[in-house]
């Protein structure tokens, strides 16, 4: 397996267990469904799923090469039977490009994306909600996990620190707000429907598909 960013790797190991547990929840555990991961990095996050979410068949992504290798080596060495090969989507470009132009509309029962919003462009967001209003089935759900600022409040200070941080390494970089996303999110056919609190200061976000 290639070498990954360890950091990556070790808050992956951390948070693994209470994103699935989330996932899990609402999910329905009893029929076939298809879940497009976005962003999947090394790829920890999505074997660990494909093994508690047997009923599920997991398409990872990323737009890094040695990050692409990773999921494959991943899903090899954990023998992974409901994981497809990874596929290259840059979320900033639009939905066309992904994977080819090979996804299908209102074909994804879940979208799961980790760690994605604040360590990338804006419009790597707004690629990824405009592709969720496509690509969700009515009624599916997309979770995004990561910090986030709550109506212009950020909290803790550890999380300010982190923002700041960020935009120093670079400036389109940084802690989203809530407030825009649920405003990307109504204009891409998406409501969000829960805010759960998670370890370490971050959230999972749950939006969800309306009826069309």
């Amino acid at each position: 397996m290639p070498v990954v960013n360890t950091d990556w790797t070790t808050a992956g190991e951390k948070n693994k267990g209470p994103i699935l547990q989330v996932l899990k929840e609402h999910s329905d555990q009893e029929r076939r469904l298809f879940a497009l991961e976005i962003a999947s990095g090394p790829g920890q996050h999505v074997v660990h799923f494909a093994e508690h979410m047997p009923n599920v068949t997991w398409q990872p992504s990323e737009c890094d090469k040695d990050s692409l290798q990773s999921i494959a080596g991943y899903i090899a060495a954990k023998e992974s039977k409901n994981v497809l090969q990874p596929v290259f989507i840059d979320a900033s470009q639009p939905l066309s490009k992904w994977a080819g132009g090979s996804l299908i509309p209102q074909s994804c029962d879940l979208i799961v994306n980790i760690n994605m919003i604040h360590i990338s462009p804006w419009s790597a967001t707004e690629g990824l909600f405009k592709a969720a209003g496509v690509l969700l089935k009515p009624g599916a759900i997309m979770a995004t996990y990561g910090p986030y600022m709550i109506n212009g409040m950020l909290t803790p200070e550890s999380n300010v620190r982190f923002d700041q941080s960020l935009k120093e390494r670079c400036p389109e970089w940084g802690i989203r707000d809530t407030a825009d996303l649920e405003k990307l999110a109504k204009e891409n056919a998406l409501t969000l429907e829960k805010m759960v609190d998670m370890p370490a200061n971050n959230k999972v976000l749950l939006f969800k598909k309306t009826s069309q």
